[in-house]
C-alpha cells in the first residue's frame, strides 16, 4: 500500500476473520471514539491508511473487536514487523561479535506468541504426567534446581515432542509430524520432524523470532534492555562474569559466577522471573539458560537468509541455541546477536527452552 501526504498508516496483527475498529481521539489520554468499523481482517496482517485534511489534529489507533483472540496465559504477543538482525556493527565494533552474526540484514517476522518464562521443571513435569499414556517417549526425564527453575538435561528432540504433548493437553493443533503430509504426530524416537507452520500449537521459536523477541522492540542494542547503556551486570542476568576481558561487563571477572546462585558446591540456575523483563515482557532472554531454536545452524546463513519469516537451512548437523547461560563463557554470549549451534542430541545443565505459538 502506498502512503501519500496527509495519510497515516496503521497496522494490526491478528488472525484472519478477526473484527477490528479504527478509533480516534484528540489526545492520547482523551476519549476514543469509533471512526470506522467493525471491519473484518482479510488476513493475519491488517494495514489501514487514514486520510486527513485541515481538521484539528487527531490520534488514531486500531482496536480489537469482540472476537479478537486473547493472549494465551503465560505468553506475550510479539507483534509483526521488521527488525535488523545480527550484530549492530553500525553501533558496536565487529570485533566484539563473531562472523556468523553478519551481515546485518532486515527481516520481517509475522506476529507470534512467546512464553514469558523459560519452561520450568514444574511445567515440564505437568505435561509429561499428562501425556504418559498417549504414546510419548523421551530420551531424558529432565532435571531442575527447583520447580520454579528452568528444566535442563533434556535434548532438542525431547523438547519438540514435549511441545506436541503440551499442544494436545491444551486442545491445540500440534506442530510437529514424522511425515510431510502431517498425518503422524511426532511422539517418539529421533527423527527430523516436519513442522506444520499453520498449526496453532506450541513449538520452538525460529532463530529470527527469538532475536526479534529478545530485542524487545529496540534497535541497535547489545542486550535485551535499553536502560543500562548497553552494558550487563549481575543486576540484570545470571551469567558468569568476565569483566577482566570485556568492557561492557560490570560484574565479576575471570568466569566468576553470580554470587546469589553460587552458594553451594556448584553454581546453578536462577528461578524464572527473578530478573526484570525486556520491552516485550520476556524474562531471561540473556543468561540463565541457552535456549534451543527450531533452525539448523549455519555460520553463513545470514548471507542468503530469506527476508520474510526465515526458518533456517533445510538441513545441518547442529541446531541453533541463543541467549547465553549461567554456566558458560560470559557476557559476550548473552548478547542478543550471539548465535551458536549444538547437536540436537546434546543435553547438559545449561540447555533449556521456551515455546512459541503462531496466531
Amino acid at each position: 500500500m502506498d502512503i501519500g501526504a496527509g495519510e497515516l498508516a496503521l497496522t494490526l496483527s491478528c488472525p484472519s476473520g478477526t473484527e477490528y475498529y479504527i478509533e480516534s481521539a484528540p489526545a492520547v489520554t482523551g476519549t476514543w471514539t469509533t471512526a470506522a468499523g467493525p471491519k473484518t481482517a482479510p488476513s493475519n496482517f491488517v494495514m489501514e491508511a487514514m486520510s486527513f485534511g485541515q481538521e484539528a489534529a487527531q490520534f488514531y489507533r486500531l482496536a480489537d473487536g469482540p472476537n479478537f483472540p486473547a493472549t494465551p496465559a503465560g505468553m506475550v504477543l510479539i507483534p509483526a514487523g521488521s527488525f535488523v538482525m545480527g550484530n549492530a556493527t553500525n553501533v558496536f565494533s565487529s570485533n566484539e561479535g563473531y562472523g556468523d552474526e553478519l551481515p546485518q540484514h532486515t527481516v520481517y517476522v509475522s506476529a507470534f506468541y512467546m512464553d514469558i518464562y523459560e519452561v520450568t521443571k514444574a511445567l515440564w513435569d505437568e505435561v509429561k504426567a499428562y501425556n504418559g499414556g498417549n504414546g510419548y517417549e523421551y530420551t531424558f526425564s529432565g532435571l531442575g534446581k527447583a520447580t520454579n527453575h528452568p528444566v535442563y538435561m533434556v535434548e532438542w528432540y525431547d523438547m519438540v515432542k514435549w511441545c506436541n504433548a503440551r499442544s494436545q493437553r491444551d486442545g491445540l493443533t500440534p506442530v510437529y509430524y514424522t511425515d510431510e503430509s502431517f498425518t503422524t504426530l511426532y511422539k517418539s524416537g529421533k527423527v527430523e520432524p516436519f513442522a506444520n507452520w499453520s498449526a496453532n500449537g506450541y513449538r520452538l521459536p525460529t532463530e529470527a523470532e527469538w532475536e526479534k523477541a529478545a530485542r524487545g522492540g529496540a534497535a541497535n542494542t547489545r542486550f535485551p534492555w535499553t536502560d543500562y547503556t548497553n552494558k550487563i551486570s549481575w543486576a540484570k542476568a545470571n551469567y558468569p562474569g568476565n569483566s577482566n576481558e570485556i568492557s561492557y561487563d560490570l560484574s565479576g571477572g575471570d568466569q566468576a559466577y553470580h554470587p546469589t546462585f553460587a552458594t553451594g558446591e556448584f553454581p546453578y540456575t536462577s528461578p524464572v522471573g527473578y530478573f526484570a523483563p525486556n520491552g516485550y515482557g520476556l524474562h531471561d532472554m540473556a543468561g540463565n539458560m541457552l535456549e534451543w531454536c527450531w533452525d539448523w545452524y549455519s555460520s553463513t546463513y545470514y548471507s542468503n537468509s530469506p527476508a520474510t519469516d526465515p526458518r533456517g537451512p533445510s538441513s545441518g548437523v547442529a541446531r541453533v541455541m541463543r541467549g547465553g547461560s549461567w554456566y558458560y563463557v560470559g557476557a559476550n554470549l548473552a548478547r542478543v546477536a550471539d548465535r551458536t549451534g549444538y547437536s540436537p542430541n546434546a543435553e547438559t545443565v545449561n540447555f533449556g527452552f521456551r515455546c512459541a505459538r503462531g496466531l
